[in-house]
């Protein structure tokens, strides 16, 4: 499978690499090393609505700034001979548009380490239970004899150090830090690396997570800790879809609190992150079509918030019971 991948990228005239929706440093990092990889004829599209959400806490990764977004891909649909997906854990990650130049294309690839992706492209190459995207793919490269360069490198560290959580969960295994070690001599700055993924936030997007902190709800004797993030808070700090990112971990670091969730409304419904210590956090996810990892996982839940809550809740305290 691994040299049918680099044959058909070595065969294809223009390739797409697509982002999941709401995208984090381990989709955003993968796709940047791939585009070092591949070069000119590769294009990167990130699924976002707009170029206001743009993650910009990752923007120093390579070819990001100049990545597509659905508006730019109208009159595309039929351009491209190869879509990979990397961090893409199933189908209904890739929307609108996206998903029908997909589903046009004849030859897709996912590259993903989520134990849910059931395989939805033409090619799966899934390792799941791998810490990250980063690794699956680093793994790759190095199986297919591929130089990774200083480029390359910057991408890949990025997507472990941010999936890993700073090499602290679970699913962090000496082969982790074993490919760190690797990148690292390479030539990257590590430390420049965490320090632009998680000591460079903007000041309202501090003040956004302040907010949904202090409106934080606890339940069950502080086992189950929850915020919801409503249309009038995204609005009151002009938001951007990034700005939620670790606040689900904060809850969930609280002593007591087992399960934490953050619910976010949007357009398709309330949509839920979800964060365990001990419980198998899918099995909450799997109830409403999502999917994730033991710790991490979510799910879109197709209700009004407040309804999507007590659903959610619901769920949960069957599960503890």
């Amino acid at each position: 499978m691994e040299r049918e991948i680099l044959n058909l990228i070595n065969n294809s005239s223009n390739i797409l690499i697509i982002t999941h929706i709401n995208p984090d440093g381990d989709t955003l990092g993968c796709a940047s090393a791939l585009k070092s990889f591949i070069g000119e004829k590769a294009d990167i599209l990130i699924q976002i609505e707009d170029n206001f959400n743009f993650p910009s806490t990752y923007s120093f990764l390579p070819y990001l700034n100049k990545a597509l977004n659905l508006s730019d891909l109208k009159d595309k649909k039929n351009k491209y001979d190869l879509i990979i997906t990397p961090d893409v854990a199933s189908i209904d990650r890739i929307t609108g548009f996206a998903r029908e130049i997909f589903d046009a294309c004849k030859n897709t690839i996912t590259i993903d380490h989520h134990k849910t992706n059931k395989g939805y492209a033409k090619i799966n190459y899934i390792k799941g239970g791998i810490s990250s995207t980063g690794e699956v793919l680093f793994d790759l490269f190095t199986n297919l004899n591929i130089e990774i360069t200083k480029e390359m490198a910057l991408g890949l560290y990025a997507a472990i150090l941010t999936d890993t959580g700073c090499f602290k969960y679970e699913s962090t295994m000496p082969h982790t830090f074993e490919i760190a070690a690797k990148l690292s001599k390479i030539g990257i700055d590590t430390s420049k690396i965490a320090d632009l993924c998680y000591t460079n936030k903007p000041k309202k997007m501090i003040l956004f997570q302040s907010e949904l902190i202090n409106n934080a709800k606890f339940c069950l004797n502080d086992k189950i800790a929850y915020t919801l993030i409503t249309k009038e808070i995204i609005e009151k700090y002009n938001a951007k879809d990034e700005y939620s990112e670790g606040v689900c971990e904060i809850l969930r670091s609280i002593a007591n609190v087992e399960i934490a969730f953050v619910l976010k409304e949007t357009k398709a419904g309330a949509k839920a992150s979800i964060r365990t210590k001990e419980l198998d956090a899918t099995l909450i996810a799997n109830k409403f079509n999502g999917g994730g990892h033991k710790r991490a996982a979510g799910c879109t839940i197709k209700e009004n918030i407040n309804c999507a809550c007590e659903k959610i809740l619901s769920e949960i305290k069957s599960l503890i019971d």
